[in-house]
């Protein structure tokens, strides 16, 4: 077991963790290009992906902070109850939403536009409890449903915006963590 008080341990432990961390970012990323092309390719597929991504984004989230946990003070069994209210509270509302929709008020590609920018700002907001990578994900979410609802070829918008976001994320990373490796 390694030695908690050992610097050169806890850099590594956080350098170890911030690559999962980025792994989970590009992850996300991924699983939100993949939501859009689906919903391209079926509306209704799309809102059950979306949907069901609620809980995904959540699982991750939970994983993150547990991850963060372990390098630092905080109660994990705090973090885990917060979260876990913030997400559960996220999939009322889109429980709320499928309700709405199955009243026939929104069309299916509207429903997955609605379901997205949910968990859009479900993502926003957590990434204020783990971190700003969590954030860029959640406005990279909103950005991809305004680029869905206004652009012809919003598939290839999207995926030059996640290339563009994971690109730059990873260079931000980088730098930020260059002092440690120095």
């Amino acid at each position: 077991m390694q030695d908690e008080r050992n610097p050169e341990a806890q850099i590594e432990q956080k350098r170890r963790y911030f690559g999962l961390e980025e792994a989970i970012f590009i992850l996300l990323v991924i699983l939100s290009i993949t939501g859009i092309a689906i919903t391209d390719f079926s509306q209704h597929d799309g809102y059950a992906y979306w949907a069901f991504m609620v809980a995904v984004f959540g699982g991750l989230a939970i994983f993150v902070s547990w991850l963060q946990a372990k390098t630092n003070e905080n109660d994990f069994g705090e973090i885990v109850k917060e979260q876990g209210k913030h997400w559960i509270h996220t999939l009322v509302v889109v429980s709320a939403a499928s309700l709405v929709i199955k009243s026939g008020q929104f069309t299916e590609i509207n429903a997955s536009l609605m379901i997205l920018m949910i968990l859009a700002l479900a993502t926003m907001l957590d990434g204020m409890r783990i971190g700003w990578q969590f954030s860029l994900v959640g406005f990279f979410l909103a950005a991809c449903a305004i680029i869905v609802a206004y652009v012809e070829q919003f598939i290839l918008a999207c995926i030059g915006l996640g290339v563009f976001v994971v690109v730059g994320t990873l260079l931000w990373g980088y730098w930020l963590n260059r002092d440690t490796v120095e």
